[in-house]
């Protein structure tokens, strides 16, 4: 007697739903853990190539590992003690900003009553609460700051994990006895998701370098602190440059006034331009990309799941899920969902009309 395939199709999906919240509830219970994992995943992702690209040139593989390992273990150090120095200094600074912030919603709200708006009936204090947005960037990067303190556990992790890089070819042969067609599609995953890291990591950081520059010119406090919040955040497109423009306009209005602080903005909107629409698109492709819906959906997920560093790699973790799927032809159409809108043929054919 066969089984009706509807019923197995229902009980299939079922099970792969309750595998589903059994591993979300597993994740978020060992953060702690977890975590410094992902980070380091993401750090040996970012390192491999370089170390491939040393191999090639004739250095040994050991050789090759221990200058990644310097290059991380001094990028690393440099990171923690500039978000440290400076949250730091931000945290103890924030009560003075917010006070002024309070003084500017003050002098607006006396400006709309006087032009006959009645204010009254809202607690505007309440909602326009800028003072919270900063504070939030701080907990954020106070959060990333206490899981960079681990960098031994994440160290470690990420030597093995680029010690093991090496050799996983040859295990995968083993495995699959020469499929090639799976070598392939493994091979394909891997490259796709070093293609994206290391393209995004480069457009980031230029993006902060700039950020940091330009800062700098205009006057505004902690121009290095704000050049690194724009590095974080570009990992997520379209959401995380706003987010990672605010807290710095904010704090050159009240430190410079409404000019310096437009011109600040135009900073950030000309650069994310340039990076999001002209350079990353050309190095990194279309298809590499998510649907600005996913990525919103992607930053509360995972944030709430693995906290704050959770939202920083959220766009990361979703991508590397959306090339995995895209690698199986029966999943590609999952890949397509979560990719960036596309144009109707009709549209493109009319247009090349």
């Amino acid at each position: 007697m066969k089984a009706n395939p509807q019923k197995a199709t229902a009980s299939q999906i079922m099970v792969a739903m309750a595998a589903f919240v059994v591993v979300i509830a597993g994740m978020r219970a060992a953060t702690t853990i977890v975590v410094p994992f992902l980070l380091a995943a993401f750090i040996a992702i970012i390192s491999a190539p370089p170390m491939f690209w040393l191999h090639r040139k004739g250095l040994p593989v050991w050789f090759s590992l221990l200058i990644v390992i310097v290059a991380v273990v001094l990028i690393g150090s440099l990171i923690s003690g500039l978000v440290g120095s400076s949250v730091k200094v931000f945290t103890k600074e924030l009560p003075v900003y917010e006070a002024k912030l309070r003084q500017y919603i003050a002098v607006i709200l006396s400006w709309i009553e006087k032009i006959g708006i009645d204010t009254s009936g809202v607690d505007w204090t309440g909602l326009l609460n800028p003072g919270a947005v900063m504070k939030l960037i701080a907990t954020g990067l106070n959060s990333l700051g206490k899981v960079l303190a681990n960098g031994v556990l994440i160290l470690m992790t990420v030597i093995f994990m680029l010690i093991e890089a090496s050799s996983l070819p040859v295990k995968l042969r083993t495995i699959l006895g020469d499929t090639e067609d799976a070598l392939t599609n493994f091979d394909m995953f891997i490259d796709n998701v070093k293609h994206y890291m290391v393209i995004k990591t480069v457009v980031s950081l230029a993006t902060g370098i700039v950020i940091a520059v330009w800062l700098t010119v205009i006057g505004v406090d902690f121009p290095v602190l704000w050049g690194l919040l724009a590095f974080f955040l570009n990992y997520v497109p379209n959401i995380g440059s706003i987010i990672a423009a605010i807290p710095a306009v904010l704090l050159a209005i009240l430190q410079l006034g409404v000019v310096q602080a437009l011109t600040a903005a135009a900073g950030y909107v000309v650069v994310n331009m340039v990076m999001g629409s002209v350079i990353e698109p050309r190095f990194m492709g279309r298809g590499l990309g998510l649907s600005t819906l996913v990525v919103f959906l992607s930053l509360i997920f995972w944030g709430w799941v693995l906290g704050p560093v959770g939202m920083l790699l959220s766009v990361p973790l979703t991508m590397t899920a959306k090339i995995a799927l895209d690698a199986r032809e029966e999943t590609r159409w999952l890949a397509i969902l979560l990719g960036p809108e596309m144009v109707p043929q009709r549209a493109v054919e009319t247009a090349e009309e």
